[in-house]
């Protein structure tokens, strides 16, 4: 069985990066818009802390995590929303340390749990490692909509193989939320790191191929970006189709991006 530690390593240094980049923020700089709809930095950050907290009791206290279910069942559509919007309300100060604090007990309680367990989840039950990835991915993701609400660029980082190794992963689930049949075809898909290490996917003589940028396939399937504004190429009718309906998060389908020429 593989170590996970460097997952829960990068889980970190992402979180890391990203609380540096809000830590100084003014309390205005805080209620800036973000290309979420409805949501300001201080709604990303607090989804983030809300989604930890759910991952938490996920690992360390079942029947409390089973109690967060029901209660998101009752409103399935608008629970992400609505927890969201209470941390959204909070002084930005305390939100910061409620993140700070939920995100070092999640941390705490990944690296103790017991190799080989799966935890319950909104989607199928994971490992701990899978829970990190998931964790890392939404962090890089609402990560990008902070910086493109505070006017930053982020540098990409070797951490986005782990949003790619969940980008290959969900690609059945992405055509079967659509109400798609799953390619019977096998996949290749390559990708060059921001460190030009090149990641490959799937047998080389597949019929369906995907290359390009790591980063922009990871900006694809967390739908932060069009696939007209993306250096990406897809070879084969199923790997053009998953272009149009890529999407890591659970749920319904995503309503994803608008063409940056759409914009203008």
């Amino acid at each position: 069985m593989s170590d996970p530690t460097p997952v829960f390593d990068d889980l970190r240094a992402e979180s890391e990066e990203l609380d540096r980049l809000v830590a100084e923020l003014s309390p205005e700089r805080w209620g800036l818009p973000t290309p979420a709809p409805g949501w300001t930095v201080a709604h990303q950050i607090a989804h983030l802390a809300w989604t930890d907290r759910s991952a938490l009791l996920a690992v360390t206290d079942v029947d409390g995590f089973h109690t967060l279910v029901e209660k998101a069942l009752v409103s399935p559509g608008s629970f992400v929303d609505e927890g969201a919007e209470e941390g959204a309300a909070l002084p930005p100060a305390e939100l910061l340390a409620r993140w700070r604090e939920g995100r070092a007990a999640l941390d705490t309680a990944l690296r103790e749990a017991p190799q080989g367990v799966r935890f319950p989840w909104y989607g199928p039950p994971m490992s701990a490692a899978s829970m990190a990835t998931a964790r890392l991915m939404e962090t890089w993701a609402h990560g990008l909509d902070i910086a493109d609400a505070l006017g930053v660029v982020r540098t990409p980082t070797d951490r986005l193989r782990h949003v790619v190794w969940i980008g290959v992963r969900t690609r059945d689930f992405a055509f079967g939320v659509h109400g798609l049949p799953v390619p019977l075809d096998d996949f290749r898909i390559e990708l060059v790191a921001p460190s030009g290490e090149l990641w490959a996917y799937g047998p080389e003589d597949a019929p369906q191929r995907v290359s390009g940028p790591a980063l922009d396939f990871c900006l694809l399937v967390t739908q932060r970006a069009h696939r007209s504004d993306l250096a990406l190429r897809a070879e084969g009718p199923d790997a053009d189709r998953w272009f149009d309906i890529a999407q890591v998060f659970a749920g319904p389908p995503g309503q994803g991006r608008t063409p940056k020429g759409a914009a203008r």
